[in-house]
């Protein structure tokens, strides 16, 4: 019971956020802009608000400058709905995506890609780099500036090299492993929008991961906010997004389509597909790959939650979400 009402302290904040975006807040972001001169964008944005951005929790608009557009014209409606991307997206996020990492947009099928290279400061999408910090910035929506517009047949070819993940979910690692890993990768969540799965992991996951090396798909705080029910939903919630081995982004990508992963709810198992490049885990796109990573753990950030059966939500909500007796 007392961890029940602490895990409800903890995630008090995150019931309570709204499930559109606000007319006013679209309008704000269009007025600053406006004097910021993206004026072409502001007037676009106040255009397409109701039919797009007022549809979603949350957003990141990608504004391209007034010279781009005087140079491109009106753009098309499919094209404006290439930059917008359904969640946000704070600079500290945008820094520590890795190149190749694809961010969904609001046009179906159709993703941006990451390009930012180690030594740059300052992000860049499709090869194009935003402005260091957003333009307009109020937890939900986001609003950065770019030079150009992205071109949606943008490839990139780039491949990451494999640092030596030596991951495998067939057994379990046993790396060396500093006492303070489990601690970073809580840190990072919290710092990167993931609040509400560092908490799970800082309750019932302390020490565990120091046995054996684990996977996390981190849906972000305003999705779990918007998608969890009552308090016995949520042992089987974090037991069906962590898989019992240390699987990098390079590791996924490998596996084939069909490909399932066993997770620490019994029964239930993440299936592997893509979708125009994307991966897919049960329906749901991985946008963030690699959140984290060390010798013990990694975090990929996935953009809903993953879905469970019925016969997988029955788990006594006293239970621990982890034994460490399992591994």
């Amino acid at each position: 019971m007392a961890s029940t009402l602490a895990l409800l302290l903890l995630l008090s904040p995150f019931f309570s956020l709204c499930f559109a975006l606000p007319r006013e807040a679209i309008f704000d972001a269009a007025d600053i802009l406006s004097d910021s001169s993206f004026v072409s964008m502001a007037l676009t944005l106040e255009i397409v608000a109701e039919n797009l951005l007022e549809q979603s929790p949350s957003a990141t608009v990608f504004a391209p400058s007034d010279s781009a557009f005087k140079k491109s014209g009106q753009p098309s409606l499919d094209l404006l709905r290439f930059h917008l991307a359904p969640l946000p997206l704070p600079p500290a996020s945008l820094r520590l995506l890795p190149a190749g990492a694809r961010i969904p947009t609001m046009l179906p099928g159709q993703s941006l890609t990451v390009t930012t290279s180690p030594s740059e400061r300052v992000a860049s999408l499709n090869n194009i780099k935003l402005t260091e910090s957003p333009i307009y910035d109020d937890g939900f929506l986001l609003v950065y500036g770019t030079e150009r517009f992205f071109d949606p047949s943008f490839q990139f070819n780039n491949q990451r090299p494999n640092p030596n993940s030596n991951s495998s979910c067939s057994g379990k690692n046993h790396t060396q492993s500093s006492s303070d890993s489990f601690d970073q990768a809580i840190e990072t969540l919290r710092s990167g929008g993931y609040s509400t799965m560092a908490s799970f992991l800082g309750m019932q996951l302390s020490g565990v991961a120091e046995q054996s090396g684990i996977t996390v798909f981190a849906p972000a705080d305003e999705t779990v906010a918007n998608r969890i029910g009552d308090f016995s939903e949520y042992p089987s919630f974090f037991r069906r997004h962590v898989v019992p081995c240390r699987l990098l982004w390079n590791d996924l990508v490998d596996l084939g389509d069909g490909s399932e992963l066993r997770t620490f709810l019994e029964g239930f198992a993440i299936n592997i597909t893509r979708s125009d490049g994307v991966l897919i885990l049960n329906g749901v796109p991985v946008f963030f790959p690699d959140v984290f990573f060390n010798d013990k753990v990694v975090v990929h950030g996935v953009s809903d939650v993953l879905a469970a059966h019925d016969n997988t939500l029955r788990v006594d909500d006293e239970r621990i979400v982890f034994d460490p007796s399992e591994l």
